[in-house]
């Protein structure tokens, strides 16, 4: 390696830092050359984290807020070609501050918290962020027979009409178009702006989206987002409390882990916060006191499903994207959320034991049930951790990536992920081929166990899976996760696909969070290569492949691969990089896991045997 010798330069060789390097931006260029720091990242609406959701959110916040105020209890969506729309028929923005409200920065009324006492934006940001990554936006609002419209393009306005007489009746309109030059090729999908409406419903008891034909209403609120999310039936009926500035539901299934949906002000806060954290501690503790036993709190949480919603004066969040509360008191002059959350569960919960005496007994049956699998598998957990620990970060199995070993910043966590693959070969192309910082790679040693229908116990006494599991870091819940997307990668033939499915076993049946929260794919990777001296195609179907043959022209060169492995480092740079194909895998309300695993890795091996074929192009049939 050469190392430069700066000691020696002359001053004229440095980099120049003068006057001219200051630079002062606008508010909407610094929104559109720094978009991560306002709505996370872009992305193209293949995940529900992409920003083209986030700018939907924005918008919709702006409607919830007035709802939540006691105006207008119906907001219609539309979404058509790439364009966005939201009418909410609350009060309207007073006329002569449209144009401010929506491209002047720092202004608002949510500021003041007489007319917005707990709302989700307090900064006066998110509409503005629209605006300045939007290639079209337009803003109308109604009130007391009057109407005012502004038209920007990139923030830049376009129009600015007068204040006109109408028939329409109060409330805010907001179209627009995510800008194609940040969100390259965007498409928004139905299934993750529902899943946006119906927390939405959920947290808002009474009011009525529209989207697109379809109608979102709840008349049980927290209720009714636990019933549509849990894939096993509950083992007792739903806890449901309600109280002045929160809402609580809470049951238990027989699954393993914890499954919890958090919201602070209608913000679904997906990396929780102190919120969770005080809430997941005061039912523990309230359990635990209410059967005056020693119960560790792990057991009483097995298998817990629950969600909190809370309202606070001023929130807090560590990010733009709202995503994780910071905040330590619910307001100025009222108690810590800690306490605020204790109090209220300490009373709830334990006056409802009490008089649901057979909701306890099934509690206390499950808690039992829990801690006898827990001592039963404490003799293999130590040893299991010190296996764990001896396999460092950087032996033959796991090749970790430099974000988690150097001081990066939670976002750059986020980016993280991992590829599970199977052989030396595969894992050595990964490696070679991957982002070094962001991207890890397990390799596995042959097929993986089918775990279908052992208890938690084999996870530690099977070395592949205990190395995994830490590896992700997930041994007590998803909080300490490691990497944002959990990637298989496996080779395109009926091998590959079964160790997919022994895979996806383990995760659902011992960590069926880690796929509800979205956080496992399946990597896709080209079946073949066509190519001549001028252009290569790589395609990921025999459509594609078609389609490749008539673009390419006469006499091209076919290569199928049939590998991970066979697949050279360079090559596979371009699968693995910012263009990366991933499936993610996701779970149904109507998918019950249990049914599931039994169908797909339980004794009817012919019946699994045909899935896999059924679900894959044989190389046989690619060839002809």
């Amino acid at each position: 390696m050469i190392m430069a010798d700066f000691s020696k330069a002359k001053p004229d060789d440095a980099i120049s830092y003068d006057y001219e390097n200051i630079i002062t931006l606008k508010w909407d260029e610094h929104i559109r050359l720094r978009p991560g720091m306002y709505i996370g990242k872009l992305g193209d609406g293949t995940f529900a984290d992409d920003g083209i959701y986030v700018l939907l959110k924005e918008v919709l916040d702006n409607s919830i807020d007035e709802y939540m105020m006691g105006f207008g209890k119906t907001i219609s969506v539309n979404i058509r070609d790439g364009v966005v729309t939201v009418r909410d028929f609350g009060r309207g923005i007073p006329l002569k501050k449209v144009v401010d409200a929506s491209s002047t920065m720092n202004t608002g009324a949510k500021y003041d918290n007489i007319s917005f006492k707990k709302s989700v934006g307090l900064n006066g940001v998110g509409i503005k962020a629209v605006n300045a990554l939007s290639s079209y936006f337009l803003i109308e609002s109604y009130r007391d027979k009057e109407c005012k419209k502004a038209e920007f393009q990139r923030a830049k306005i376009l129009s600015d009409s007068e204040i006109e007489a109408t028939k329409e009746k109060n409330g805010t309109l907001v179209s627009f178009i995510p800008d194609t030059e940040l969100f390259k090729d965007y498409e928004y999908r139905d299934e993750f702006v529902e899943n946006l409406l119906k927390n939405y419903v959920f947290l808002n008891s009474g009011l009525t989206i529209n989207f697109n034909g379809k109608t979102f209403y709840s008349e049980n609120g927290l209720a009714d987002l636990l019933n549509e999310n849990m894939t096993s039936e509950p083992l007792y009926p739903i806890i449901h409390f309600k109280g002045a500035d929160i809402e609580v539901v809470i049951t238990h299934c027989n699954q393993y882990g914890e499954e919890y949906y958090s919201f602070v002000n209608g913000q679904h806060t997906t990396q929780g916060g102190m919120h969770l954290t005080a809430f997941r501690e005061s039912v523990s503790r309230t359990v635990k006191e209410y059967f005056n036993k020693n119960f560790e709190y792990t057991d009483i949480r097995a298998g817990m499903v629950a969600a909190i919603s809370i309202k606070v004066e001023d929130p807090v969040f560590e990010s733009q994207t709202k995503t994780k509360l910071g905040s330590k008191d619910m307001s100025q002059e009222g108690p810590s959320i800690s306490k605020f959350i204790g109090d209220f569960i300490k009373k709830e919960l334990d006056n409802y034991l009490h008089k649901f005496p057979e909701t306890s007994d099934i509690l206390l049956k499950k808690i039992l049930e829990s801690e006898k699998e827990r001592k039963a598998i404490a003799g293999v957990t130590k040893l299991a951790r010190e296996r764990a620990k001896k396999s460092s970060i950087n032996n033959r199995k796991l090749r970790d990536c430099r974000v988690h070993l150097n001081d990066f910043k939670n976002n750059d966590k986020q980016k993280s992920s991992i590829f599970i693959t199977e052989g030396l070969s595969a894992s050595g192309s990964i490696t070679k081929s991957r982002d070094p910082n962001l991207q890890a790679v397990f390799s596995l040693r042959g097929k993986p166990l089918n775990c279908f229908g052992l208890t938690k116990k084999i996870v530690y006494e099977n070395e592949e899976f205990n190395l995994l599991q830490a590896a992700l870091n997930i041994e007590d819940g998803l909080e300490g996760l490691r990497y944002n997307k959990v990637i298989i990668a496996t080779d395109a033939d009926v091998d590959g696909m079964h160790i997919r499915l022994l895979l996806i076993s383990f995760f659902l049946q011992f960590f069926p969070e880690l796929v509800k929260k979205n956080h496992v794919f399946i990597l896709q990777t080209p079946l073949f290569r066509v190519r001549n001296k001028q252009k290569t195609i790589y395609c990921y179907s025999e459509d594609e492949k078609t389609a490749a043959i008539r673009e390419i022209g006469k006499n091209p060169e076919i290569t199928r691969f049939k590998g991970l492995g066979e697949i050279s480092p360079d090559e596979f740079r371009d699968f693995i990089g910012k263009d990366m194909r991933l499936d993610p895998l996701k779970i149904k309300k109507e998918d019950v896991i249990k049914e599931m695993l039994e169908f797909y890795m339980g004794k009817n091996t012919s019946d699994r045997q045909n899935f896999i074929i059924n679900n894959l192009v044989i190389e046989e049939d690619l060839a002809n």
